[in-house]
């Protein structure tokens, strides 16, 4: 491999501008909305600071392995994910038609998530926040007043959501032209590959780390921030006896770097030749695991103060209670004496005040109250930040954060399926790669709208649960598999000096033969062990009131649950299926060279005409 920029074929190779475009774009894909709306959840349910031990192990011996092998083996080749498996051997071709398609799949529902953060967005700047009270239009809606604002403006305004994923619900107008704004910016940004992507990536790869940092210096200065983060980062060291707490550790690693999507191996392949990719490799995993850990902080800074809020808010209600019932003189009970107040009134008139049923306003009950995902972003932080003097600015800001951090990983995405199509010249000569950017934009726009439906929600936490879950620990598990054992650990070693100037330590060596694929495998297993235990579930809604949910979860029908069976095997048919293709075809070839002019499976009509 020369230094122009050629590929193992000779062909030319767009390049990267510099070297900062290419961390931040890789950064970028691999920092996305994860770091911000699951890793503190998981922080928070799983011990706190304890969850960081066998979140590190992950990243120490599964994480960082498995992204030097991309990023290393995407530069060697100078190819898409198909075009380096197939190279490596032509039965692996599969792995990188799986890749794409995870990468296809993903893109679909990921992109819906920022439609939403734009029509949040959009609505922030109105006075007063639309998410703030009950007042629609002047009137009270009762079904909000029986749920809360937040709820209501999600559930209702927003998703407009079903009372089960069996009832489409009409598709939601005001989404849809959301979605069509939220591909056409990632088309514009897209729309000449790597050369539009570098310039993009330093505003959508830098400004989330400018307001999480604005985020943060405020935050620290609200009541209750502290609680919050006590609350967070306290160790409970019982959890990890707990073997889903290392489960979990190990997939949110996985997933939050983005491997086996396809994009990072393709966009190491625009790198010169000679260039250090163990670096890159410790640079964009120690970032990606770094901003988890900051965004944490202001994340639960705020929610400790959100908490703080409802604490208040609940032990008012008690004091309004209280002074009612026992004529009391207004002001009489404040919050710093309601303590003694309660204990005084219970030891002499305990019946009276059983029988108000206060509510228990410890601020560590609210802070139990996890969210995660939509349910961190759409509810409790928006209701958290009603809270907050200057409201607007901080919803502005929010939503503009999580729309650079979702867009920065669609690029990733999108680079998944758009370099090896073009890799594989399957891209006709005659069309534009700028029209075929965009015809690909809108046929991934098209089959989004099942998300807009009201059914849309239940897709999409099907899609994100199925999709990038099993399929992705297959593709990562053939993948370290053939570069170890087919492609050769000696030879990727001599490669790897060959590009860094020197060969990987016994460490990467041990963990790309023996521990990365162990524990891939045990991941792989106990997560088809643990769903195969629980049978799939989603929470069905009252159709009058969106904010009472069934008292049971109901079961996913039978139709659905083959959805869900297919969405987790999709992907992963093509490796089986290439291979035996392949092999197929060598046979035959074989079978013709050895016998000349003679087809001996010409009674096999199929077969003859491979």
């Amino acid at each position: 491999m020369s230094e122009t920029g050629k590929s193992v074929t000779g062909e030319e190779r767009a390049k990267w501008d510099n070297k900062i475009q290419y961390l931040l774009t890789c950064i970028g894909f691999a920092v996305g909305l994860g770091n911000v709306w699951r890793f503190p959840y998981l922080c928070q349910t799983y011990g706190g600071g304890a969850f960081l031990i066998p979140y590190l192990i992950a990243l120490v011996f599964e994480g960082l392995p498995l992204l030097y092998l991309e990023l290393a083996i995407g530069q060697k080749l100078r190819k898409g994910s198909i075009g380096v498996w197939n190279t490596i051997s032509p039965y692996l071709g599969g792995v990188g038609v799986a890749s794409m398609i995870v990468s296809f799949l993903v893109s679909l529902f990921y992109n819906t998530l920022l439609a939403w953060v734009l029509w949040y967005f959009f609505h922030s700047f109105e006075e007063p926040l639309p998410w703030k009270d009950c007042l629609i239009f002047n009137k009270m809606k009762k079904e909000c007043e029986d749920s809360t604002p937040v709820n209501y403006f999600w559930y209702r305004k927003t998703l407009n959501i079903t009372a089960n994923i069996e009832t489409n619900g009409p598709l939601q107008w005001q989404i849809i032209l959301c979605l069509a704004t939220a591909w056409a910016i990632v088309y514009i940004c897209f729309i000449r590959g790597i050369e539009t992507i570098g310039k993009a990536v330093y505003i959508t790869a830098t400004f989330p780390y400018l307001v999480l940092t604005i985020f943060l210096i405020r935050a620290l200065t609200l009541p209750g921030a502290t609680s919050g983060l006590m609350y967070l980062f306290t160790p409970e060291w019982e959890t990890l006896k707990n073997p889903k707490v290392w489960l979990d550790a190990a997939t949110q690693i996985f997933f939050s770097l983005s491997l086996a999507f396809g994009g990072l191996i393709a966009f190491s392949s625009y790198n010169p030749p000679k260039n250090n990719c163990e670096m890159d490799a410790l640079l964009v995993g120690c970032i990606n695991s770094a901003t988890s850990l900051y965004a944490s902080i202001p994340i639960f800074s705020i929610l400790g103060f959100k908490a703080h809020s409802d604490s208040n808010n609940c032990q008012y209600r008690n004091i309004l209670a209280l002074t009612n019932e026992f004529d009391i003189g207004d002001q009489n009970i404040t919050l710093e004496n309601y303590d003694n107040w309660l204990k005084d009134l219970n030891g002499t008139y305990a019946d009276r005040v059983a029988r108000l049923d206060l509510k228990d306003c410890n601020i560590e009950s609210f802070l139990e109250q996890s969210a995660s995902g939509t349910g961190l972003a759409f509810i409790v932080f928006t209701e958290a930040v009603i809270e907050m003097p200057g409201s607007q600015v901080w919803a502005v800001l929010f939503f503009i954060m999580l729309f650079s951090l979702g867009l920065s990983s669609m690029f990733g995405n999108l680079e998944g399926v758009l370099t090896p199509l073009l890799d594989l010249n399957m891209v006709p000569k005659w069309m534009p790669k700028e029209l075929f950017t965009g015809l690909l934009c809108v046929v991934s726009f098209t089959v989004a709208l099942i998300f807009t439906m009201g059914s849309g929600n239940y897709w999409l936490e099907i899609f994100n649960s199925y999709v990038g879950s099993v399929p992705l620990l297959v593709i990562a598990f053939f993948e370290i598999i053939a570069v170890a054992y087919i492609y050769g650990i000696r030879r990727f070693s001599c490669d790897i000096e060959e590009m860094t100037g020197s060969k990987p330590n016994i460490f990467w060596q041990a963990c790309w033969t023996v521990v990365s694929p162990l524990m891939l495998l045990v991941v792989f297993v106990a997560y088809v062990v643990i769903q195969a235990m629980e049978h799939p579930t989603y929470p069905a809604w009252n159709p009058e009131y969106v904010d009472f949910p069934m008292t049971e979860d109901q079961p996913y029908p039978d139709w659905v649950f083959a959805i869900c069976v297919l969405l987790s095997t999709l992907p992963c048919i093509p490796i089986p299926i290439v291979a035996l293709y392949k092999f197929i075809q060598f046979t035959v070839q074989k079978s013709r060279r050895e016998h000349p002019g003679q087809n001996p499976y010409e009674n096999d009509g199929y077969l003859s005409d491979l």
